[in-house]
């Protein structure tokens, strides 16, 4: 099963956010067909989390995983050295003070 382009996803991932009317900006804009996604996560109380899809040895499917936890500029700083390590990287911020991310959903591990 071939993998959508980062673009498309990208796009689609912020429509399912916004019906839900969860607020939601592209930080940083990556390569539109191979370019690896983080979603930050900021709860708008100094804290924040940010997410990195993985694959998943045992299965094979492809999963969210939790890259940074805590602080919000402790946070940001992991983000900020993922992107110089990574020029073609997107980082999606969504601010939702329930924590939703909506990344358990069916299809956005894809």
């Amino acid at each position: 099963m071939s993998r959508l382009a980062a673009g498309i996803w990208v796009s689609a991932y912020l429509t399912r956010l916004r019906l839900a009317d969860i607020p939601v900006f592209v930080t940083a804009k990556g390569d539109e067909t191979a370019g690896a996604v983080l979603v930050k996560l900021n709860t708008l109380d100094g804290q924040a989390r940010c997410f990195q899809r993985s694959l998943d040895l045992m299965t094979g499917a492809r999963v969210w995983i939790v890259l940074a936890e805590g602080d919000e500029a402790e946070v940001d700083a992991t983000i900020e050295r993922q992107k110089r390590f990574d020029p073609d990287l997107w980082v999606i911020e969504v601010e939702d003070r329930a924590g939703r991310t909506l990344l358990d959903e069916p299809g956005l591990a894809d």
